[in-house]
Formats: structure tokens, sequence, C-alpha cells
């Protein structure tokens, strides 16, 4: 398609276009300023970023940062319980926000009171614990528990509070719900004396943003529509979390008994705050077990005497509040206010992008006439009453199969887009959506899927989906980039495109080819305990050699490459039978510094967690956080050479004077940090200030140099339905997975025909060899088999050492980054993806020699 006119279907909507054809009036923007003034005003940190997770969390604005902290350092706060003067500021501080927050939704003191928690799933877990249930009996069956289907994860677990008190639990799906026969009210009969039950629903889904009728609350209420065919008073709980973000609610108009809220999807700050708003009308009936400070009116220490305070909030609010947190809820309504003129003008900015997004991508198709995405949803985005600015799909190729989300996420992640992906926390929805089956699930989770995960799809069904929502702050252009994206990756081929060239012999790459004449060979056994069964007749013998060699009082067994080799046969996308040599080891490579350059060595000892001093130290941000290049793309810049005679390491960088770093920590003087390297929590000490101050002068931010401690054992973690029984566990240094990972040339000479490239003169260019294989960041790269072979492999041979192959590695998106320059180019990511059945892996992980 590069370079030619796009076929119908895959092209961008443009939208003025949109907006002439919309059947109604459509808001963009706020009527004070351009959206450039203010993204650039407020939200600089932006710049060069799409982000489109505002359900997940929407971002605060730097005037919201500034002036809260301003008020911080002008006023004294002091803890609310107590009565000198900085604490009665803060008390009615309190109690103002309070006033504030009931005014925001349209209601008053006098009808909701706000009771303050640490986000809305604490609301929903306090409104499981004190509702009035009552427990079947001789009498009646009791209360019941209903639900929508299509409700958050913290909504479905208050089943397990209300199963402790043998009450039951009824699920709902919407579409029961939408179909119920409204009853006449006086048919409902007189609600006195039966139980109460209580029903919960999204006001909207935090999965595929459809709103559902506000109408529901009180026609549950008066007894018009049932949730189940139970006599009794039903109460109703409003799950108005992700719909308060983006819209306005009016309590004086949908009166719910209880309405839990979080303030950071309204503000993006304060985190950790959320209220639950009690109907005064119920709050009378709510019980309490525990009681914490500030609660108690009086209680004696030494007999069973307990008095709950009058007000609602301080008999709920246990201990002292974030008030802190609550004092800066002031600043986001000012700014919120300030910015937009209000929630209502935030529903019609937010809906017209969505209501654009959808129609656009909707209309994207492939050559053949196949949509580019299934999008999930109950409505065709017609208003912002029935759909909130969320649009939950799926990528399809051409024939019609999910592209998986993690693959999609990846994707989007070299673009600088950011999504989310999965079932967000919404399993019920998920499961109705994408038909998956109650068995299903049962059985992704024996295969090992758990919910968060990046296993997104099981015998090519989706697990989850993506998801993009828009905010307040969001702009037309960050729909556009969106959707450009989709069409670039999709629809548009990437061949016409200039790739840029690798400068030959720089540090951290392999050197350009040259022959081998003494390549190591290797045996490799498929499905064998073995090492020389089922072996190909091609196969080389290990001659045992070299012998093992004393390094530094260390006798390890050593792994030795002589070089690389390339012949005429690897000018083929597969290497013939007839053209396959000796299973060689042609280049080993360790990386000292995870995610800093290559060193490649000839030979090189194997110490207990592999090739000795291999991705033993990382680099931290001054929180600790380890740095990858996805982060920090001139990490691959820094050049780490080992020097085991003299027990350094010598790192350089241009620009930079080399610098020392001991390979072994001083245990008298070295203090022991915590850090965490893929959820594994490691020793690690700090190796000094010098280098810290050399690497902070190079990326222009403090940074330090960490080093997991030689006394600290981790292990590396057995996988799902992989019988690891007879192999000794791993132990691991700073590597993600494994304690080596192997490529073959072979399979990459088959990514470089995919991304070759013809000049002016229509002659093909090939991407460098050298720098496809730099990107991998492998350990160990093999020649003489046919490509993807490797993935068939359980266990291959090296001399006398065996090495246990746990799987296919899936690359993220550091392939995409030239490991010369620390530039990105997204050709590569995505051409593997295409040709490796929408999954990025041509590494094999490998654990344990034997």
């Amino acid at each position: 398609m590069a370079g030619g006119a796009a076929h119908p279907g895959a092209e961008l909507l443009p939208f003025a276009r949109f907006l002439d054809s919309s059947l109604q009036p459509l808001v963009y923007g706020y009527g004070r300023g351009t959206l450039h003034e203010l993204r650039a005003r407020e939200f600089g940190r932006l710049a060069g970023t799409v982000y489109l997770d505002h359900a997940g969390t929407t971002l605060f604005p730097q005037s919201q940062i500034t002036s809260f902290m301003k008020d911080l350092m002008e006023n004294v706060y002091g803890n609310p319980h107590s009565q000198n003067i900085s604490s009665k500021l803060t008390h009615d501080t309190v109690e103002q926000v309070r006033f504030r927050i009931l005014a925001h939704f349209h209601t008053s003191p006098e009808d909701y009171t706000v009771i303050f928690t640490s986000g809305s799933t604490a609301a929903l877990k306090l409104v499981a614990e004190a509702f009035p249930w009552v427990s079947p009996g001789p009498e009646g069956s009791g209360s019941c528990f209903c639900y929508l289907t299509d409700s958050h994860t913290s909504v479905v677990g208050m089943r397990k509070i209300t199963a402790a008190m043998n009450v039951s639990s009824i699920p709902v799906r919407p579409e029961d719900m939408w179909s119920a026969e409204r009853q006449d009210a006086a048919a409902a009969g007189d609600p006195a004396g039966q139980p109460p039950h209580l029903f919960c629903y999204p006001a909207q889904s935090n999965f595929s943003g459809t709103r559902y009728p506000l109408s529901w609350i009180g026609e549950v209420k008066s007894g018009q529509r049932r949730p189940a065919s139970r006599p009794g008073k039903w109460f109703v709980l409003l799950d108005a979390a992700a719909f308060v973000g983006t819209s306005p609610l009016d309590l004086s108009v949908h009166q719910a008994d209880f309405v839990p809220i979080s303030f950071y999807k309204i503000f993006g700050f304060p985190t950790g705050l959320g209220a639950l708003l009690v109907n005064n009308r119920l709050a009378a009936l709510l019980r309490k077990t525990y009681f914490g400070g500030g609660t108690a009116a009086a209680y004696l220490a030494g007999d069973d005497f307990y008095v709950p305070r009058e007000s609602v909030a301080e008999r709920f609010e246990d201990g002292t509040i974030s008030f802190l947190d609550v004092i800066a809820l002031k600043h986001g309504f000012d700014a919120l206010e300030r910015l937009t003129g209000g929630m209502e003008s935030i529903r019609q900015h937010t809906f017209t992008l969505a209501q654009y997004t959808y129609t656009a991508l909707s209309s994207l198709r492939y050559p053949n006439g196949a949509p580019v995405v299934q999008i999930y949803s109950d409505s065709d985005f017609s208003s912002p009453e029935v759909q909130g600015p969320v649009i939950s799909f799926n990528v399809l190729d051409d024939h019609g199969n999910v592209v998986g989300y993690s693959q999609v996420d990846k994707m989007a992640s070299l673009h600088n887009i950011h999504v989310r992906t999965g079932c967000f926390c919404n399993t019920g929805a998920c499961q109705r959506h994408l038909g998956i089956s109650d068995e299903m699930v049962k059985k992704h989770l024996q295969a090992g899927h758990v919910c968060g995960d990046d296993v997104d799809l099981i015998d090519g069904q989706p697990t989850g989906s993506v998801r993009i929502s828009f905010g307040y702050m969001s702009t037309l252009e960050d729909a556009q980039a969106f959707l450009r994206f989709v069409i670039a990756t999709r629809l548009h081929s990437s061949h016409g495109q200039p790739l840029p060239l690798a400068t030959p012999g720089e540090a951290g790459a392999p050197p350009e080819d040259s022959e081998a004449q003494n390549a190591v060979p290797a045996t490799r056994a498929r499905g064998s305990s073995s090492p020389q069964e089922d072996t190909s007749p091609h196969s080389g013998v290990w001659n045992n050699s070299p012998t093992a060699v004393d390094a530094e009082g260390l006798c390890p067994p050593l792994l030795e490459a002589t070089g690389t080799q390339q012949t005429t046969s690897e000018k083929a996308a597969d290497v013939p039978d007839g053209d396959l040599r000796s299973h060689v080891i042609t280049n080993l490579f360790l990386y000292p510094i995870k995610s800093c350059a290559a060193f490649e060595v000839i030979r090189w000892p194997l110490g207990s967690q592999g090739l000795l001093y291999d991705r033993s130290w990382m680099v931290v941000n001054h929180n600790g956080i380890c740095l990858s290049q996805k982060q920090e793309p001139r990490l691959c810049l820094i050049q780490p050479f080992i020097d085991l005679q003299r027990r350094i390491m010598v790192i350089k960088a241009q620009g930079m004077e080399p610098i020392e770093v001991p390979l072994e920590e001083n245990s008298e003087q070295v203090q022991i940090c915590q850090s965490k390297v893929c959820a594994d929590r490691v020793n690690t000490y700090d190796c000094g200030e010098k280098i810290s101050n050399w690497l902070s002068k190079f990326f222009g931010r403090p940074y330090h140099l960490i080093k997991q401690s030689s006394d600290f054992q981790r292990n590396a973690k057995k996988k799902h339905g992989k019988d690891q029984s007879a192999h000794t566990t791993a132990t691991l240094s700073l590597v993600n997975e494994a304690q080596y990972l192997l490529i073959n040339r072979s399979s990459i000479l088959e990514l470089q025909q995919q991304l070759s490239t013809s000049c002016e003169n229509g002659k093909e260019e090939l991407f460098p060899m050298n720098n496809l294989i730099s990107r991998f960041r492998a350990n160990i790269i093999t020649n003489g088999t046919r490509a993807f072979e490797e993935e068939k492999w359980d266990e291959i041979s090296i001399g006398s050492l065996r090495f246990q192959v746990l799987g296919p590695c899936h690359r993220c998106q550091m392939i995409c980054i030239d490991q010369q320059t620390g530039q990105r180019n997204q050709d590569v990511f995505q051409k593997l993806s295409e040709r490796r059945e929408r999954k990025v892996s041509m590494i094999a992980k490998y654990d344990t020699p034997s």
C-alpha cells in the first residue's frame, strides 16, 4: 500500500465530515480558549504522549497541585480529632469539603451523608458489612443480594460477606433487567415487616462504557422493576465510580441509597481516597461491629459498653481520615470548574470524541472488506445518555482472527499511546461480550492465565480486549493519533519506508560477519531426555573442548564461540535440508548491566545464575525502580566491559570518561537495599555515589547503579503445565525469567527478509543482520538449523552441559530500539508479530545446565 492511494476503508475520517453528518449537535472543547492552550499550560507533561486510559485514572492539572501545595505551605492543618486551633481549621475545612461534594451531586446534608473511605472498593465493603441483612429462618427466606453481572470485581466480591451471613446472592444479567416487565407499584404489596434486599448496578460499565438507566433506581425501590421475585423492601446501590469521572449525577432526582465513588477518577489526585454517599433515610438502619478511634461517644475498656457517635460519618470513619487528601479535593473541584465550566461540558466534550472515534474505527476495512476491529458495546454511541467515553474492542486480521490484546498494547506503547488491556476487573462483562463460558474461565486458569497477565489468546480465542477512554483534557489529536496508529499498523505496509542503518562495529553490537574456523558444535534433543536421541543426521558431536580454565580461582565450565559464519545458504528464508551444517554457537553475549549494551566474548565461564556476571547490575531511578530501555532507550548506549583479572567492570559512554566499578561488594561497607525485578523482591546494594553521579550526568536525571547481593538467592518460577520435577530449580540474577536466552540466525534471517526494503533504483536492501541480532539481546547465537526449529526443542547439549528449554520468550517492544543509536523503529516488532502468528517470540529460554 505504501506510496499508493489508500483503499476505501483505510482512510482517516475527517472530523469536519463527521460533524456535518451528525444527526445531533455535538460539542468539542469548552469555549474559553483552545484545548491546545489548556494542554500546554496544565498538561505539558503529556507532550508527545497519547493518554487514553482515563477510565483507569484521569490526570490532574498542574494548577490543581500548585494551588494545593500553596495551601499546605500557608496553613497549619492539625489532627481533626484534637481541639486546638490548627485542628479546628482542619475540621472546618473537611466539613466544607463534604458540603462541596454533596453540592457537586446536586444534593445536601439534609438528604445525604458523605463517609470518607480509602476508595470505592472500601465503600462497597462497608455497605456489605453494615447493611441490615436478615438471615433466612422459619418465618421467611430472608434478605437477598442482587448484582448486575456487568459489575466491577469489588461489587461481586460483596457476596462473600453476605454468604457468611447466610444471605443468598443472585447475579442478574443486563438483558434480564432491560426486559423485565414493569409492575404496578401498588401490586408490589406493602414491604413493611418484609426483609430488606439490596440491588447493585453500575451507572456506567467499566468494560464497555454502557450507561445503564438511572431510572432503575426509582423503579426498583418502588417495586415497579424487580431484579428477583422476592417479597420485601428493595434498596439500591449505584456504583458511580466510572460514571462520575465524565458525567454529572443528580442525586436529587435519582435518589440511590448508596453511592460509592473514587475521587482520582474525577480529579486524578489524590489517589487512595473515596467516599460512600449514604441516603439519610437509610442511615439509621446501618449496623456496625468494629469501632475505631473517633467513632465512639463513650466506651469502657473493662466492660462491654460502647455508645457510637450520633453523626453517621463519624460513626463509620474509623480512625483519623486522610484529612490532607480531603483538603486537596477542594482544589480539584476549583480546577475542574475553572478549566471546563462543569461536568455537563465534560460529558458533551468526551462523548463527541468517543462517538467520532467509534465511527471512524467501525468504518475501517481491509481490502477484502473484512473489519479491522470488533467493538464490544450495547449501544450505537447515539447519545451520552446510553454510552460513556469508552471503547472496548479487539483488533482483527484480514481473516477475522483476533490479534492478541498484549500485541496491540506493545505496538501502541511504541507509538507512546497508553491504553488498557484485559478484562478491566469485570469478568462478567468480559464473558458476555467475548463469549467466554464459565468452563472456559476455569480452563484458562488451569492453562496458567490469571487476571492481569498478558496471556491474551488461548486456542485462538481472546481472553480480554483493548480499552480506550477519554477524559476532559483529551483532544481530537489524541483520537486521530490513535486512529492513525491502527491504520498504519493494520492497513499500511511499511516496506516503502526507509529504515535506519546501524553503524558497524559500535559497542554493544555483534561484529560484522566473518568466517568461523572453529565454531562450537551443539546437539539438541527434541522431546527426549537424552541429548543424543532423535538428533538430526547433520548435527555435530561435541569434541570435549575447550577444557575448563582457571578464572580468578574459579574453575567453572566454559562456553565458547570463535566467530560468526554466513554462507550463501543463509540468503534463503529457510535453510534447506541439504544445506544444514552442524549446529554451532557463533556468538556469546552477556549483559552485565540489565538493559545496557552487550559485552561480546569468545569464551566465558558459567556461574550458578548463568553466564558469570550476566545481568548482575541494573540502573534504578531515585525511587529505586528498575529502568529498562522501554522507559530509557539510551541505556543501550552504556557500554560495560568485564575484566576478570582485575576484578572490575569498566563502563563507557560517548562524551563520558570511563569509570570502573568493582565486581564484588565490600561486605564491611555495603548497605543492603531491596528492589524489584519482574514482581520478585531482590536484595541489592548501591554501587556508590561516584557511579551514581556519572549516570546522572549522562542521563540528565538522578540514577543509581545497584548490584544483586552475592548472598541473595532468587529462584525461577515454575510455569503452569511444565513438569520440571526432575530438574533443579534454577537460581536467577536480575534477568526476567531464565538464565539463558538463545536465538537462531536462520530465524533472524527470515525476519530480515520480511523487513527488506527497495531503494530508488529498485534494488532490494536488507536490514543489517547484526543490527537485528543485537535487538533481541540473546546470550547464545546459534546457526545450522531451520528457521524457528528451536521452538520445538526440549533441551540442548553443549559438550557435557545440558540445558533445559523453558519455552519461547515473548519479546517486548525493546526489539524496536536500535542498540547502537537508541532510536526506535516499530517495523521490527510489527513484522515479527505478523510473521509469528501474532505472537512475538523468536528467542528460547534455557535454565540450569547439568
